[in-house]
């Protein structure tokens, strides 16, 4: 049986301008001095397998991927001499904990205006409740959101990798926590007003944001389903026997329609401009994702359905 010979490749250095391979390993003296206890440390890898001689990847991976946390070596098609290359991904913290993170911020940000604790407003408005239903309203479906995503972080999503840069947590909690905080102030503002067309307009926002909410929610349960617990398996998504998944023939990531559709219903509920702000960035950063899934089901089943659009039917 052939065996699989692994060489360690340290970085490389410019001597009088010419580029050289920094050894891995030296040998020289060393004063030995008494060992100190460290501290236990995890330190997260990405691994490539490369020809040694042509820097080739002898695995079948996209441009610029690294292995599968699932790959198994002995599986792929790797020659008798191949070279191992490791990136240190520095600092790494779970999924989980950055969603509940990023989700609980909003959820108690919100409530504290709403509630009007001191320092937010004058305090003559300190714990005290607006004369607009509308005011309780928003505050009813936003918290319903973000107790939503909660629990279905928790119960409901598999993810299919393990962590995340530790930086993402910082960039995720001020963009969810900063915009709560905005739109929060002028809903809950004592001089707030309602919306132009009153109780209609309030009404039609309200079906169109619990409509989107359990469309977005039979979404995510449906992504669910297509990956057994403890697997990492890739499906295409198809419609089930719910109405609400029925979206799958025309768009690749419908639980970011739904979303979208959830945040348009809350603008129009509101009628607040640092809604309609959060909603349209928003849009902009799930269009991005949806065209990134979009081109990685194309890329991944032949058989994919063609006439799938991202986010949008027909339009993108």
């Amino acid at each position: 049986m052939d065996a699989l010979a692994l060489e360690a490749t340290g970085g490389k250095k410019t001597v009088n301008g010419t580029a050289v391979t920094a050894p891995l390993l030296t040998q020289a003296p060393v004063k030995r001095k008494p060992a100190k206890k460290a501290k236990k440390a995890v330190v997260f890898f990405e691994v490539e397998i490369l020809d040694a001689k042509t820097k080739d990847k002898l695995c079948f991976l996209d441009k610029g991927k690294s292995l599968k946390d699932e790959d198994v070596l002995q599986h792929l098609p790797v020659g008798t001499t191949a070279t191992f290359y490791f990136r240190d991904l520095g600092a790494q913290i779970s999924w989980v904990t950055v969603f509940l993170t990023e989700y609980t911020g909003p959820l108690v940000i919100y409530l504290m205006f709403y509630f009007r604790v001191p320092f937010i407003y004058a305090p003559k408005y300190d714990f005290t409740t607006s004369k607009h239903w509308v005011v309780h309203l928003a505050c009813m479906c936003h918290s319903f959101h973000y107790v939503k995503r909660l629990l279905e972080t928790l119960f409901v999503h598999r993810f299919s990798h393990g962590t995340m840069p530790l930086r993402n947590i910082f960039k995720n909690c001020t963009y969810y926590w900063g915009f709560a905080a905005w739109m929060a102030y002028y809903i809950n503002h004592p001089l707030y007003t309602p919306p132009m067309y009153g109780e209609q307009q309030i009404r039609l926002a309200l079906i169109i944001f619990l409509f989107c909410q359990i469309g977005n929610f039979s979404i995510h349960i449906a992504l669910r389903n297509l990956r057994p617990p403890g697997s990492k398996t890739r499906k295409i998504p198809y419609p089930t026997k719910n109405p609400f998944t029925w979206i799958f023939l025309l768009v690749s990531c419908p639980n970011y329609t739904y979303e979208l559709g959830s945040w348009l219903g809350f603008t129009l509920m509101t009628q607040c401009l640092p809604v309609a702000f959060f909603t349209l960035v928003g849009f902009i950063q799930m269009t991005v994702w949806a065209k990134g899934k979009h081109r990685s089901y194309l890329k991944e089943f032949r058989d994919y359905p063609p006439l799938r659009s991202p986010i949008l039917p027909f339009i993108l």
